[in-house]
C-alpha cells in the first residue's frame, strides 16, 4: 500500500472520529442546556436507568430535549445529503434545496394542507405532512428542471430558483391569511424553521424515511462517482442516465421534503455542509463524502439549534436564522472562489 493511500485512510478515520466526538459533545451539551438545570450524573441516571420517572427533569429530557436534538441530528444530515445530490445533479457547488426554491415549494404545499385540513382535524398525521412536502418539492424541482433546459448559465438558473422560492413564499403567506387565528402562530413559527415541538412519533417517521433514503443513496455511490466524471463516462459504465437522474431528483426531493415537513425550511445547510465535507476529507469520492456529509450536517444543525435556544434565552431564534448566519458567508466565499 502506498504511503499516500495510508495518509488518505488516516485522514478519513481522523475526520470521522472528530465529527463523531463533536456530535456526541453537542448532544450532551444540548441535553444539559436550558432553563431546567441538571447535573451530568442526573442526566445519565434519567436516560440510562430511567430514574426519576414522572419528575420535571425526566419529562424535560424525554419529552422535550431528547426528541428535539435527535430530530436536529437526523434532519440536519438529511438536508446536507439532499444538497449533495442536487450539487451532483447540476454539477455546481451552489445548488441546494433552499436556493433552488425546492424547500419553499415544500413549505407552500404543507402550509396549504394545514390550512385546508386543520379545519377538520386537530392533529395532522406525519405521513400526510411528508407527502404534501414531497409533492411541493417535486413541483418546484420540475420548474427548476424546465428552466435548466432553457438556460445554460448556472447563475441564471439560481436566479430562477430564487424567484420560484419567492413565489412559493408569497403563496404560503396567502394561505396563512385564511387560517384560523389559533393556527396562524404555529404556521408562522413552523415557516421560520424550528426543531421544537417534535415528538417520538415524528422521530420514528423521519428515521424510517431518512435512513432508507440514505441506504439507497449509498448504494448509488458508484453511479454517482461515474456521473461526476461526465454523462458520457457514466453511460460507458452501463448507467442508465435517464433513470439515474430521476433517482437523484426523487431522493433529493424526499430528503429535503422530510426536513421541511417536520422543521420548516432551513437555509444554506444543503449548500455549505457538502462543501465543508469535501474540504475536510480532501476528496470527492461519494462513498466517503455521503456519510461525512450526513455526520457533518448533524453536527452543524445540533450546534445551530443550541445557539438558537441559548443565545437570547428565554427568546428562541428560528433555526433558519442561525444556519443562514453561518452558511451565507461560506456560500459567498464559494462564489468568490469560483470567479477567480
Amino acid at each position: 500500500m502506498k504511503i499516500s493511500s495510508v495518509g488518505r485512510i488516516a485522514r478519513y478515520q481522523i475526520v470521522f472520529v472528530l465529527l463523531t466526538f463533536a456530535l456526541i459533545g453537542a448532544l450532551v451539551f444540548s441535553i444539559n442546556s436550558g432553563s431546567v438545570e441538571m447535573s451530568v450524573k442526573d442526566i445519565i441516571k434519567i436516560i440510562v436507568f430511567r430514574a426519576q420517572e414522572g419528575s420535571v427533569e425526566s419529562n424535560v429530557i424525554w419529552k422535550i430535549r431528547l426528541p428535539r436534538l435527535i430530530a436536529a441530528a437526523i434532519l440536519g444530515g438529511a438536508l446536507s445529503v439532499s444538497g449533495f445530490l442536487l450539487q451532483t445533479f447540476f454539477r455546481n457547488p451552489i445548488a441546494g434545496p433552499y436556493v433552488l426554491g425546492i424547500s419553499s415549494g415544500a413549505k407552500m404545499f404543507v402550509g396549504f394542507t394545514m390550512v385546508v385540513l386543520m379545519s377538520y382535524v386537530s392533529v395532522l398525521p406525519s405521513a400526510i405532512i411528508v407527502l404534501a412536502a414531497f409533492a411541493g418539492s417535486l413541483l418546484s424541482m420540475g420548474f427548476v428542471l424546465l428552466a435548466a433546459r432553457k438556460v445554460s448559465n448556472m447563475s441564471m438558473l439560481l436566479l430562477v430558483g430564487v424567484m420560484i422560492g419567492y413565489i412559493c413564499s408569497a403563496l404560503t403567506d396567502f394561505f396563512v391569511n385564511f387560517a384560523e387565528e389559533r393556527d396562524i402562530a404555529n404556521l408562522t413559527n413552523w415557516s421560520m424553521g424550528s426543531f421544537s415541538g417534535i415528538g417520538w412519533s415524528d422521530i420514528r417517521v423521519m428515521s424510517i424515511i431518512v435512513f432508507i433514503s440514505l441506504i439507497v443513496v449509498l448504494m448509488l455511490s458508484k453511479p454517482i462517482g461515474a456521473y461526476q466524471l461526465g454523462e458520457g463516462y457514466a453511460q460507458s459504465m452501463g448507467i442508465n442516465i435517464k433513470w439515474f437522474r430521476i433517482l437523484l431528483v426523487l431522493f433529493s426531493s424526499l430528503l429535503s421534503a422530510t426536513v421541511t415537513a417536520f422543521a420548516g425550511p432551513i437555509a444554506f445547510v444543503g449548500i455549505a455542509v457538502p462543501q465543508i465535507a469535501k474540504i475536510l476529507m480532501n476528496t470527492s469520492k461519494p462513498i466517503i463524502i455521503i456519510p461525512t456529509t450526513f455526520l457533518a450536517g448533524s453536527v452543524f444543525c445540533v450546534f445551530c439549534d443550541i445557539l438558537a435556544r441559548t443565545l437570547f434565552a428565554p427568546t428562541e431564534l428560528s433555526i433558519g436564522t442561525v444556519t443562514a448566519f453561518f452558511g451565507a458567508p461560506f456560500v459567498i466565499w464559494l462564489l468568490l472562489k469560483r470567479k477567480k
